[in-house]
This record gives structure tokens, C-alpha cells and sequence, in this order.
């Protein structure tokens, strides 16, 4: 059994998080643990249409902010690793100087202490200069810094599928294996499917995309 350790701050982007839960899921051997702060339960109702009970419905463990004596903040208490998504400076800013002053922090530090992989999907831009001497602070003490910028190579045509490439691809950094990968993966220049448009072409649909989704599709600008 992995147990993973999924934290959501306040920056934008929680969908990361809420997608991270839903995908895991329907991963067998996997156990969730999650940590919602404060301030990730504000912006869940400004992004969402999801109540903070839906959210944590999908974790196999939730865990108060507060509850600095709960089992993810200790070492002895065998987790895999964990992802938080989305991560706010803030949230770095705690992690690069070990101020673990609520339970995502701390859990975040157990991962730094006992060498276990921690992602930290950072949301934020433009980045001044402190932030990027935060970021460079946590990759030195070995956490991987993954802001979720999106890939075009596998012709997304709707939000949930650029959502879905980074949920993959972090999910990768853990070494966990998905029944079914959620995008198609770069198989090279010359694979049919990244092949260059050209002109007014619209990206292609892939066959599992929804019908109710044919109003997002995308044109290439002239």
C-alpha cells in the first residue's frame, strides 16, 4: 500500500489537487491522505463548484491543518510521498525555511527529512526575485519544484486535458502507475500524432472526448 500525501493551499489552481484525488481513486494499493488550509477552502469556492465535503469524500484520510500531532507528521508513519497542488508561495516559503507551523508544512518537511519525494506545484507569475531564492532554497533541501505549466505536444482541446497532463506527470515524479495514462505521451517528431498543422486547421478531437466539449475547440491563430 502507497500512501500519498496530497496537500492544497489557497493559490489558484485547485483543480490540480481535486484531479490528483479523483485520479488516485481509481488506483488500486493507494492510500490518500489530505490536508485542505484555510485559505485552499476559500479559493476551492471561488474556482469550484465543489463543497469542501465533496472534496474530502475522495481522500481515503483527511487530516485538519491544525492537527500537528496527526500520523503524516511523523517519519515513523511510512508515506511515499507527496504532492502539493496547488502550492502557493507561501506554502514555499514555509517549506524553504522549515517554518512548519500547520500540518501541510509539516508533512511537507517529514518528506524533506526522510529523503521522500515532495512536489510542490508552484502557482505564480510573473516571479520576482524572492521568490525565485525560495524555489532554488527548496530544490536544494529536495523538494521537486513543478509549476504546472501546460504541454501542447498531444493537442489538448479542453482545460481538463492540459489539468490532466500535469496530474500525470507529477504522479510520474512518484512513480505511480496509472491504469490508463490520462495524455498521449511524446513518442517523437515524427509519431502521427504530433505531427505540425498548418493554416486554419482545427486541433483534432481524440474519440473520448465528450460531445458536450465540441464548444472548446481551439483554432490555430493565422
Amino acid at each position: 500500500m502507497k500512501r500519498i500525501v496530497i496537500g492544497i493551499s489557497g493559490a489558484t489552481g485547485t483543480t490540480y489537487g481535486i484531479r490528483l484525488l479523483q485520479v488516485l481513486q481509481e488506483v488500486e494499493d493507494v492510500e490518500t491522505h489530505l490536508v485542505l488550509t484555510p485559505a485552499a477552502r476559500r479559493t476551492l469556492a471561488l474556482e469550484t463548484d465543489f463543497a469542501v465535503e465533496q472534496i474530502e469524500a475522495m481522500a481515503t484520510f483527511v487530516h485538519k491543518p491544525g492537527d500537528i500531532s496527526a500520523s503524516i507528521s511523523s517519519g515513523s508513519f511510512r508515506a511515499h510521498g507527496m504532492i502539493v497542488a496547488p502550492c502557493s508561495i507561501k506554502t514555499v516559503s514555509g517549506i524553504a525555511n522549515s517554518y512548519s507551523d500547520n500540518l501541510l508544512l509539516r508533512a511537507a518537511d517529514v518528506m524533506l527529512k526522510d529523503r521522500r519525494p515532495l512536489v510542490l506545484l508552484v502557482r505564480e507569475t510573473p516571479l520576482h526575485l524572492g521568490h525565485l531564492r525560495l524555489l532554488v532554497q527548496v530544490a536544494e533541501i529536495g523538494a521537486i519544484v513543478m509549476p504546472p505549466l501546460p504541454a501542447f505536444y498531444h493537442r489538448p482541446v479542453t482545460v481538463r486535458e492540459l489539468v490532466d497532463q500535469t496530474v500525470n506527470r507529477a504522479l510520474d515524479l512518484l512513480g505511480i502507475e496509472l491504469p490508463h495514462d490520462l495524455f498521449a505521451r511524446w513518442q517523437g517528431a515524427t509519431a502521427p500524432a504530433v505531427r505540425p498543422r498548418m493554416g486554419h486547421e482545427e486541433l483534432s478531437h481524440k474519440p473520448a472526448v465528450a460531445e458536450a466539449n465540441e464548444k472548446c475547440r481551439l483554432e490555430i491563430a493565422p
